[in-house]
């Protein structure tokens, strides 16, 4: 007959057992794979683009946030910039329905076209799953991941935390920042910095 105290011990040990859903986000270590599809019904993988530097953008266009960079044009310069290098752009709209920044892909197209966003291609997140891969926190929030998959920044756009766009012009931006050390075969200076921005609206579970 087996005792409580054995039955208690199994119990424990397959508690302590458990495999995590999913491990943190960390720098050095690969990045969180993921599948999404993009606002034109293509499906992308992460991994497709091992080989290329990414960036992962994080977004919702009725954040002030994100309007600070994209109402400037700063981030319409960083995605340029970065096709210009052959690096892939990720744009991630995480917010489910009924919530600030939940669009349709037509929608989604149409204001992407009106201010001139060109990313690589905009990944709709509704479920929020890359975004808990990810623990996205906030619009904007940055990835770079590196040739080999590997994670190099996440965090703040730049070191202003200021909505008035006019603070843009003289902050340092990590994400360039980080690119630049990569090219150069320098480590990064900072790998990591708190974002900051509107939180993600993320789908009850």
């Amino acid at each position: 007959m087996v005792s409580l105290r054995q039955t208690l011990f199994t119990a424990l040990a397959l508690f302590c057992f458990v495999i995590p859903a999913h491990a943190a986000p960390e720098i050095g270590k690969i990045a969180p794979e993921f599948t999404g599809v993009d606002s034109n019904g293509t499906t992308h993988n992460l991994s497709d683009f091992r080989g290329k530097k990414v960036v992962l953008e994080w977004t919702n266009h009725g954040c002030p946030y994100v309007q600070k960079h994209y109402g400037a044009g700063n981030m319409q310069k960083l995605q340029q910039a970065a096709a210009d290098k052959d690096i892939v752009w990720l744009t991630i709209a995480s917010s489910p329905d009924g919530e600030q920044g939940n669009t349709t892909n037509e929608e989604a197209n149409a204001w992407m076209t009106e201010v001139g966003a060109h990313p690589t291609a905009r990944i709709m997140d509704a479920s929020g799953e890359v975004a808990r891969l990810y623990e996205a926190k906030t619009t904007p929030h940055m990835f770079v991941i590196d040739e080999q998959g590997l994670l190099q920044y996440m965090g703040a756009i730049d070191d202003n935390s200021s909505p008035n766009p006019d603070t843009i012009d003289g902050a340092t931006n990590y994400v360039t920042a980080t690119i630049e050390s990569l090219e150069k075969g320098e480590a990064v200076a900072e790998p990591v910095t708190r974002p900051y921005g509107c939180s993600v609206k993320y789908k009850a579970l």
